[in-house]
């Protein structure tokens, strides 16, 4: 591909993902077009001399909707999987959505509908990504309620995605990105009993060796890796609990074994601020809320999700479908402008990096 292409899913259609995405794209072109009359010509940074174009997958009348709601000078141009866009631009590919609507006429919120509708978007546009017609999908918001409602229970959008891509779930994994802090979960969306019991050095020196990877392409060098512990004081020596001791010190060395700069098992009451301070470029978090609160207290509006271990590029919000804001036109659009920069980002690097795993960013 010579033009840089991203598919967007509008996630959950009752849910804020149709009005962040398109006044998102309204805010990256408008700013564009801006640049470009102040400076004779420069393009903004996020689309380069080429330009991109951006695919909103979903049902095209939630997608004119939004835009004549939220983005009224965003203009949109319909495509298909069978002739994708040649030219920049936003685009819509039509994945229908077909349940109820309500007097408004919206889709209707935590229904199976809309869990299906999120579904086949992020189906469409992992296809789209497998058979290189884009090089990088970022996904809006869905609801795990209308997921599981929809006959998908217990799973989100990495499990999805490995799903989609013929990959194990247990070979993925999550890391959260901002300009100041990133974090690998070694566990995610399971109760944190069966986190602690399905602890095993395999899994987190597998998910290390991925974030290692991603993190020394994302910054063009060797990261500096933290492995936080899981217990208190990381286990105080075993007086706290044995996991580092049987799990987490075995995988350290592993790591290390493979050439990576890593430390740990570090306290983790410790180990992000110190992350944050600069001494780590990464940190290796052992389950979903140990990594999740410090990255969203530090930055909720630009941590960004990315899906690591698959065979395309995915970025998302890190945020839900906030159905009680939805359709309201004051969403905050900052984490999917962020998003889409860094999905914009991923599909310059593979191209400039043949022969790279494509999951890096």
């Amino acid at each position: 591909m010579d033009l840089r292409t991203v598919a967007v899913t509008l996630g959950d259609p009752a849910g804020v993902g149709p009005e962040i995405a398109v006044r998102a794209l309204e805010a990256i072109l408008s700013r564009d077009r801006s640049d470009a009359s102040e400076d004779g010509g420069r393009v903004a940074p996020e689309l380069g001399p080429e330009g991109a174009a951006f695919v909103l997958v979903g049902d095209a009348g939630v997608v004119e909707m939004a835009g004549r709601r939220f983005a009224p000078t965003l203009t949109i141009h319909q495509t298909s999987a069978d002739s994708m866009p040649s030219r920049p631009g936003v685009y819509v590919l039509d994945v229908p959505y077909r349940g109820e609507r309500d007097a408004r006429g919206l889709p209707i919120a935590g229904s199976s509908a809309v869990g299906l509708a999120a579904y086949d978007s992020l189906e469409t546009a992992t296809a789209l990504a497998i058979g290189d017609r884009v090089g990088a999908i970022v996904t809006g918001p869905l609801n795990k309620e209308a997921l599981a409602r929809a006959g998908h229970v217990g799973i989100g959008h990495t499990e999805l995605l490995a799903d989609f891509c013929g990959v194990p779930r247990s070979n993925v994994a999550m890391l959260l990105a901002s300009d100041r802090l990133r974090v690998a979960h070694v566990s995610t969306h399971v109760a944190l009993r069966e986190a602690l019991d399905t602890l095993n050095a395999e899994r987190i020196a597998e998910v290390g060796r991925l974030a290692a990877e991603w993190t020394e392409v994302s910054l063009g060098r060797r990261p500096k890796m933290a492995v936080a512990g899981v217990n208190p004081h990381a286990g105080e020596g075993g007086l706290f609990g044995t996991e580092e001791i049987d799990h987490v010190i075995p995988a350290v060395k592993e790591l290390a074994g493979l050439g990576i700069d890593v430390t740990g098992p570090i306290p983790p009451d410790t180990v992000f601020a110190r992350a944050i301070r600069g001494e780590f470029d990464v940190v290796l978090a052992m389950y979903h809320d140990q990594g999740h609160i410090p990255s969203k207290l530090l930055g909720f509006a630009d941590t960004v999700n990315v899906t690591l271990g698959l065979p395309i590029t995915r970025v998302s919000v890190d945020h839900g479908t906030a159905y009680d804001i939805a359709w309201a036109g004051t969403a905050d659009f900052t984490n999917m402008t962020v998003a889409l920069v860094h999905g914009l980002g991923a599909v310059r690097a593979r191209a400039s990096m043949a022969g790279s795993p494509r999951h890096v960013v």
